[in-house]
């Protein structure tokens, strides 16, 4: 009877032994399975990553293309715009022709009017009046005569006897940024490098620099500094933005520095510009006064201070400031209720008005204000 009993036991002891074998071997594959699924799972997820990667890269490698062919088509746009400038005519019929063009005084306008306007650095096309040669895309020259010219802000146009020209688009160069993308086109050295194009950036705006011209010191303000490479055959040429827009005229480079170049900006002369091409003419008013930005007197005098306006450094005689009392040392606050913050300022505006014309002007003199009216002058 024991014997049975312990049999009996023995029996039930190996079905639940068995029993839970197959429990484990069903986990076991249970896990197996959850693993080879998850591994599943992150390999399909790892290929449709690499095909997203893939399909991006092509995607931005796209962008790049249509991006450079954008610059591209601009760039060639605005280079018909390009003109070569020289004050000495050249035997052949271009002055970009290879007989070493070098020696020639080559600068570069650009075309700002259908009807011969061409917009250049003064110290590129001479004084008013002046004679220079013009030579355009097509290898053509031509006779210019330079109808308007001011030294101060070394900007002139010349007038060419062509119709139907392809114009440069002028942008607002109140409007551009630090950092901002921007192109130099001009003629550097000669033949073998006209229409150069140089890449960079704004690197500041608002510059003020000093340098000497016939023994005396000058000064030039408002400009546009870049590190786009300028060189002296640049001079005159446009700086334009990513949009193919006209926003400078290379003008100055700081030989005693890498990647420091400057250029005027265009809302400087855009009066002038539309005046002409409306016209045919530019009736230059003029109040009779210098004035510095108070960026500038750092550079004069270390104790003249004021938060806003324009330091009155010289008032010409006989002039319709001198007429109206205006004196060297005022701060002029205002013209016609427009705040003066820069010289570029009250230039703008007065390239609006004609002679004749009255103006409105508020100056500080010794701490308090007064109002004046000044009748503008022809130049």
């Amino acid at each position: 009877m024991n014997d049975y009993l312990k049999q009996d036991k023995k029996k039930e002891r190996k079905k639940k032994l068995e029993r839970a074998v197959i429990i484990l071997l069903i986990l076991l594959i249970a896990i197996l399975s959850y693993i080879l699924y998850e591994k599943t799972q992150i390999t399909e997820s790892n290929l449709s990553n690499q095909n997203t990667t893939v399909q991006r890269t092509s995607q931005s490698l796209e962008e790049v293309k249509e991006q450079s062919k954008t610059v591209t088509e601009m760039i060639s746009e605005v280079n018909n715009t390009v003109v070569g400038i020289s004050k000495v005519k050249n035997s052949g019929s271009s002055i970009f022709s290879d007989e070493n063009i070098t020696n020639l005084g080559l600068g570069t306008g650009v075309i700002v009017g259908s009807n011969g306007y061409i917009l250049t650095n003064a110290h590129v096309s001479g004084e008013r009046y002046s004679k220079c040669y013009v030579t355009l895309v097509d290898g053509k020259t031509y006779d210019g005569n330079v109808v308007w010219s001011n030294t101060d802000i070394d900007m002139s146009i010349v007038k060419i006897n062509q119709k139907n020209l392809q114009v440069a688009t002028l942008g607002d160069s109140d409007d551009i940024l630090v950092g901002e993308t921007v192109y130099a086109i001009g003629n550097p050295i000669g033949f073998e490098f006209q229409r150069t194009v140089t890449s960079g950036i704004i690197s500041a705006v608002n510059r003020t620099i000093k340098f000497e011209e016939n023994e005396e010191e000058v000064y030039m303000e408002d400009l546009i500094q870049t590190d786009a490479t300028i060189n002296p055959g640049n001079s005159g040429g446009p700086l334009v933005n990513s949009d193919g827009e006209v926003i400078g005229i290379n003008g100055v480079k700081i030989t005693s520095a890498e990647g420091i170049s400057f250029a005027i900006p265009i809302n400087s002369v855009k009066a002038v510009i539309q005046s002409f091409n409306a016209e045919d003419k530019f009736e230059e008013a003029t109040l009779g006064v210098f004035a510095f930005d108070k960026n500038v007197l750092g550079y004069i005098d270390e104790n003249l201070k004021f938060n806003e306006g324009i330091y009155v450094a010289r008032v010409n005689v006989n002039s319709a400031a001198s007429e109206a009392g205006v004196k060297q040392g005022d701060i002029l606050l205002s013209i016609d209720g427009i705040k003066l913050e820069r010289m570029c300022d009250l230039r703008c505006y007065i390239y609006t008005k004609k002679p004749g014309d009255k103006v409105k002007l508020k100056i500080q003199r010794n701490y308090r204000e007064i109002e004046v009216e000044a009748t503008l002058k022809k130049k």
